[in-house]
């Protein structure tokens, strides 16, 4: 089992390593526009993908999340309920990922980190990668020195003037989005060093290393900036390489660290779609007591999970312990206890 998850995990990171390189040779008119200096943010994207795509196939192919994960998309593909389905998703696109408001609902100052954060991250990320990749450039205009021409994939895609505010705001989009980072990390660090249920779940490497890593990359990309606009260039070679190392310590990073989870969550979609038919499908009904405690289809299939990771909680009557509510669990683990003690023990 492990031995044909881990093959599959190679062939699908090694594939999606392919992919990229791929994309990065036509994308950049085969690598006429691409820029041989950032050779190693290249390197380190596409070992952070095979190492995502790595990681992402184990993790899916796992029998619960597998399980988790073919329900979920037979559920929604239903054609009776398709349209009503892409419809919730949509809605949930907008909640979840654009407003994020499942952050809201814990914390006001957790969601505004959370918010500034990630969508400081995602503007930087769509801008970078591009420009990286040689997909995206900007040439000087032959005919009007004083503007620039945009490509994208080898195509014209307009002009600015380079000293317009259009032209001021495409140059500093990623200072923007570095400093809307740094804020969301002040609040971050102001909720963990404060607040008393963070603190006693925080670890460094899940908590702090990836803020850190973030500050740093936010931090010596506004030194830059600094260093063109306000000290004539000074220091901005070793500013470069200290930016460099920094963005390829995140890229090596992100597939083993707490930022997997991002792309954990679009897996998660599918659970809203299974709840949501749990809810309004048979109820599975207590041997013990006879309440309703879960809906049948999650109990069945925890069982088929259970029996997939070689675990058998069988009965010797044919039941099974997934049959029982959790408080006649208890009250079954309590009365075990006092049998295994001896029942007078207590008298």
């Amino acid at each position: 089992m492990s031995e044909r998850l881990e093959s599959n995990a190679i062939r699908n990171g090694t594939i999606s390593s392919l992919m990229l390189l791929a994309t990065i040779y036509f994308g950049s008119g085969r690598l006429k526009d691409y820029d041989p200096a950032l050779i190693a943010y290249t390197f380190s994207s596409v070992f952070a993908l095979f190492g995502l795509a790595y990681r992402y196939t184990v993790w899916l192919e796992k029998p619960p999340t597998a399980l988790y994960w073919r329900r979920g998309w037979s559920l929604f593909l239903r054609p009776s309920r398709l349209p009503g389905n892409v419809l919730k998703l949509i809605k949930m696109f907008c909640e979840s990922f654009v407003l994020q408001l499942f952050i809201e609902k814990r914390s006001h100052l957790r969601w505004a980190a959370h918010f500034l954060i990630s969508w400081g991250c995602i503007f930087a990320f769509a801008v970078t990668f591009p420009l990286v990749f040689g997909w995206v450039h900007f040439d000087a205009d032959p005919t009007l020195p004083n503007y620039y021409i945009m490509v994208v994939l080898g195509r014209y895609a307009g002009r600015f003037p380079a000293y317009s505010l259009i032209g001021w705001a495409t140059f500093h989009i990623l200072d923007f989005c570095a400093i809307s980072i740094i804020i969301g990390m002040v609040l971050a660090f102001k909720r963990r060093m404060y607040d008393r249920g963070a603190m006693t779940l925080q670890s460094f490497s899940m908590d702090f290393l990836p803020l850190i890593l973030l500050f740093c990359v936010s931090v010596t990309g506004l030194m830059l900036t600094v260093s063109s606009l306000w000290m004539k260039g000074d220091s901005y070679s070793f500013l470069a390489i200290m930016h460099a190392f920094s963005v390829i310590v995140l890229l090596l990073y992100l597939p083993f660290g707490k930022f997997f989870h991002i792309f954990q969550r679009i897996a998660n979609i599918g659970v809203y779609f299974y709840k949501e038919e749990g809810a309004i499908t048979d109820q599975a009904k207590c041997k013990g007591c006879g309440e309703i405690y879960a809906a049948l289809m999650q109990v069945e299939d925890l069982k088929t999970a259970l029996r997939q990771v070689g675990m058998n909680y069988t009965f010797q009557d044919g039941s099974h312990y997934q049959d029982i509510c959790p408080t006649c669990r208890r009250k079954a683990l309590a009365l075990n206890q006092l049998e295994a003690l001896g029942e007078n023990s207590f008298l």
